[in-house]
């Protein structure tokens, strides 16, 4: 059946048929280079004199010729943000420029999907440094994970971006690899939820989230980079897998990122049954799936499956990557003229083809009204840049409060003596490398650290205030000497005797350790910056025990990137105070913490250790994956995954459970009472683990399976209702098929994966249940208020 358009514009640019009528008349019209054009991006920075955006020339591949390129047409423009520091109007008006000079030379007027990172807030010059993902998990709060979503897309879409690379739903299974900062926990449910979470709030502003990495990147070998991934089918369906599965249909993200590894062999990039069979097929995924920066050329340079750029072009399209990024290379000159000559069949290129223009159409490129100038320059003179400057605020109040609110209930009171909060002391030690540097709130991914520091002329963009300042503010009466003792991680012992001098003088000594984020081993932390151990860097742990000698109570201070095995300090520290880089709110969190001002509510995404050498180990293993007689090595950690303090009590009583029983298809109800017994208001983080004693695999000692936060006053009660599906005690069986097993359960309700308060045990009856990707995924919590005692 025909289908009539409007005969002024061509089909495709007519808003009022369907889009796949729409794509498909445009898959028609286009040649083989017009086609291969919209598989791939170009990397570029925008101009800070408002012109076009230039190619940016990276160290890994040759220069772009950007004019060459354009009259084909163009799929995505990389990171026009996030190369340079650019002011943000200026930015905005560089990047509409260029999308209406593409527009305007391409024949089919069809602009270019511009995408930046926004792992931990928008990765552009002046915009809001929020805490990295490891604080989202601390929060153990999607609410307020989904709010910073919404912000950080609307603050990209302002300036005209359309995709951000983010959230990264790996899970956390070897704390040394570097990038444990940009994950959200070790546990997958954790994960999941906080991930999914902020794929909402992204996807609400109008952003095409883009998860990342699938799948296996963090479960490579030894923690190191890159490095293969040795996980079997069941971790990676049952740990590595979930986090994907929920975002993808319940967070509505509309793009999937590869992983760089290989598992036994395969690369994420070549893994057909993985990108199409699984993703597609079996999950209905319908957006685009992306790669990672560089991944198709590594088919042939690194993982040596391809012999040149149209083998590595043709595995790629095959197992289902859409479009190659950051560059040109692949999907450029060698696919074309592979699919021309027969290599590659051509309906590899337009299945993808359909895909990046269905996105490109439901983004309203296609529509006969777009304008490239986005919502942060309406009404502007776009004549006078000059007068542009300083017109978009990406770091305006709002989401400066915001960026508090996420730091605060991310702060992690690890151990305390009662010398927290702190009482009006007079004179404060404020010591160790992380006292006084701004940038040890931030993330490797934030622009100070990812891009800033490649421009050291060029202002912060962002007020960065150290602890030394917010500690000022918070105890103005008390005299604060600051002595740094050490480096991160250069192993200078010089400074230490000037520490434990300033400590000896001083009332209470706050020590701040940690971590120096950056790049490929510019850092402590950060994406190519792995440890060998978990053993904290350089010099600090030698300054920590030279002040733990002296009778000043020493407060441990961290602003780090992963957790850090203590030493001494776990027992020895008259407290210890957890913070994953974050964000320029963090040290007036932290600030806030240590005075009393803020009651700590974080909880560990990660479990901290007592030993560095005891890797890899998190409280998501069987029962021989905890100490054992057969082992003299003990991995129980020092801190337990879920673990974090208050300054106030919390009882939980009277549980009952609505049935001892229940069908392998069926539901079970838990109610139970938490009540604040303590002198000031705070909030307790209720955990919920499922325990299977006995099952046809091996399965963990337990997993959490649900949590809520309960925010109470002194002497209030609530009354917490859990119903928990039996569906939420599936895993995969030995056929490889996820199960719903008959048999014993043991429900947890606890306070950390170490701390139980209250046990239920529940019987599934009936028969065995195989389960999909469309069971439930979630325990249902509600809460109501009971008397004060």
């Amino acid at each position: 059946m025909a289908v009539e358009n409007t005969p002024e514009i061509p089909l495709w640019n007519d808003p009022t048929v369907s889009v796949t009528a729409r794509v498909d008349a445009l898959v028609d019209a286009m040649t083989l280079q017009e086609k291969t054009a919209q598989l791939y991006g170009v990397w570029v920075g925008a101009s800070d004199q408002g012109g076009e955006v230039a190619p940016h020339q990276h160290d890994m591949e040759e220069a772009v010729d950007l004019d060459a390129l354009l009259p084909t047409g163009l799929g995505q423009l990389t990171r026009p943000f996030g190369t340079v520091p650019v002011d943000p109007a200026l930015g905005a008006l560089s990047l509409a420029r260029t999308q209406s000079r593409l527009a305007a030379t391409n024949r089919f007027g069809i602009p270019a999907l511009a995408h930046d990172e926004c792992l931990a807030g928008f990765a552009a010059w002046g915009a809001t440094a929020y805490p990295v993902p490891l604080s989202w998990g601390a929060t153990f709060d999607p609410d307020t994970v989904r709010r910073m979503g919404a912000a950080i897309g609307r603050d990209m879409r302002s300036v005209g971006v359309h995709q951000g690379l983010a959230p990264v739903l790996d899970v956390v299974r070897d704390a040394r690899w570097g990038r444990v900062e940009e994950t959200i926990g070790e546990d997958p449910y954790l994960v999941g939820t906080i991930g999914t979470a902020y794929v909402q709030g992204l996807e609400s502003a109008g952003i095409v989230a883009t998860l990342k990495h699938f799948v296996g990147y963090s479960a490579s070998r030894a923690g190191r980079n890159l490095a293969p991934s040795s996980v079997g089918p069941r971790e990676r369906a049952d740990v590595l897998l979930p986090p994907f599965e929920m975002a993808i249909r319940e967070g509505g993200a509309r793009s999937v990122m590869n992983a760089y590894t290989d598992t036994d062999g395969m690369p994420s990039a070549a893994d057909e049954d993985l990108l199409t069979g699984l993703l597609r097929d079996t999950w209905g995924f319908d957006g685009t799936v992306v790669a990672d920066y560089f991944a198709i050329a590594f088919l042939k340079t690194l993982h040596g499956i391809a012999a040149d750029w149209a083998g590595a072009a043709g595995t790629a399209l095959h197992a289902g990557i859409d479009v190659e990024l950051p560059n040109v290379k692949a999907y450029g000159a060698p696919l074309a003229e592979a699919v021309a000559d027969g290599r590659i069949p051509e309906a590899l290129v337009d299945r993808a083809l359909r895909r990046v223009l269905t996105q490109k159409a439901m983004l309203g490129l296609l529509d006969p009204d777009w304008n490239p100038v986005p919502a942060g320059l309406d009404g502007a003179d776009l004549d006078d840049p000059a007068a542009l400057r300083g017109r978009i605020d990406l770091d305006g109040p709002e989401n400066r409060a915001l960026a508090r609110t996420v730091a605060e209930e991310a702060v992690v009171l690890l151990s305390n003596d009662g010398t927290l909060p702190l009482a009006r002391p007079r004179r404060i030690a404020l010591l160790g490398p992380n006292a006084d540097e701004p940038t040890a709130v931030l993330g490797c991914y934030s622009f100070p650290q990812h891009i800033g520091v490649r421009h050291p002329g060029t202002p912060l963009g962002i007020e960065l205030p150290t602890l030394r300042d917010t500690l000022s503010a918070e105890f103005p009466d008390a005299e604060i000497t600051v002595a740094r003792g050490t480096g991160i991680d250069d192993g200078d012992l010089s400074g230490i005797r000037e520490a434990a001098q300033v400590a000896r003088e001083a009332d209470i000594a706050l020590v701040v350790l940690g971590d120096r984020a950056g790049l490929f081993g510019r850092g402590t932390s950060g994406e190519g910056c792995d440890a060998e151990a978990l053993v904290l860097p350089g010099a600090q742990q030698h300054l920590l025990d030279t002040l733990l000698d002296l009778e000043t109570p020493v407060v441990t201070v961290l602003l780090a990137g992963r957790p850090y095995a203590l030493g001494r300090a776990v027992e020895e520290s008259a407290a210890i105070v957890q913070s994953f880089f974050p964000g320029e709110e963090g040290t007036h969190a932290i600030a806030g913490v240590l005075s009393g001002r803020t009651n700590p509510s974080g909880r560990l995404p990660a479990s901290v250790p007592r030993g560095p050498d005891s890797q890899p180990a998190t409280y998501l293993g069987a029962r021989l994956a905890h100490a054992s007689e057969v082992s003299n090595i003990d991995p129980t950690p020092a801190f337990a995954f879920g673990h974090g303090l208050s300054y106030t009590r919390f009882d939980w009583a009277d549980l009952t459970v609505d049935v001892q029983e229940a069908p392998t298809d069926g539901e079970f109800t838990l109610t139970f009472t938490v009540r604040n017994s303590g002198g000031r208001s705070g909030t307790e983080v209720v955990q919920l683990y499922l325990h299977d004693p006995v099952a046809s695999v091996v399965q963990p000692v337990q997993r959490l399976v649900g949590y809520t936060r309960v925010e109470l006053k002194p002497g209030e009660a609530r009354r917490v209702r859990v119903t928990v599906p039996a569906d939420l005690a599936s895993f995969t069986g030995r056929d490889g098929r996820r199960v719903v097993e008959p048999g014993e359960l043991e429900v947890r309700l606890a306070a950390s994966s170490a701390d139980q308060r209250l046990t239920a045990r529940v019987t599934l009856t009936g028969a065995e249940r195989h389960v999909d990707h469309t069971r439930r995924l979630h325990a249902t919590f509600g809460q109501e208020p009971m008397a004060r005692a």
